[in-house]
């Protein structure tokens, strides 16, 4: 059964939608989700100075949006049904966290952002089984097609 949504709920959704579409947040965006692969904090310190500031626009803004749910100031089933992309933010990531935590000595790095890409999965996973593994495949053949 859906939640119910309150009018401030809904339009902190859309509010964070329209910060999404600002130019530079939306180059970040792009340019984190095609070309942003880490395996290790290596390939985060080894990133340009442009580069950088990328990623911390996007982790910065995902962890931002998820830390208004967690506080309830948007509707959690209404955020999830509405965006994968904070998932697909976590799933670059997950790789270099505790890394990350660890050399910065800041062990709630990204920990908003962490808890509801989890919950995320755990909800998808109930609605339609096996669609995150197939997600990865897709987007790993499109990686491998691109670097062709």
């Amino acid at each position: 059964m859906a939640s119910q949504v309150t009018q401030d709920q809904a339009h902190m959704l859309l509010r964070l939608y329209e910060l999404r579409r600002e130019p530079r947040l939306r180059q970040a965006r792009e340019w984190f989700l095609r070309e942003f692969y880490p395996k290790s904090l290596a390939d985060r310190i080894a990133l340009t100075p442009e580069q950088d500031t990328h990623v911390r626009m996007v982790t910065s803004y995902w962890d931002m949006a998820a830390n208004f749910v967690r506080r309830g100031l948007v509707d959690e089933e209404m955020f999830l049904e509405n965006t994968a992309e904070l998932w697909l933010v976590w799933d670059r990531l997950r790789p270099i966290a505790n890394e990350t935590r660890e050399d910065s000595r800041d062990p709630q790095i990204w920990e908003n952002l962490e808890r509801l890409a989890i919950r995320y999965e755990n909800w998808r996973e109930r609605r339609a089984p096996g669609s995150l593994a197939a997600l990865r495949e897709r987007i790993e053949k499109a990686r491998a097609a691109a670097k062709r």
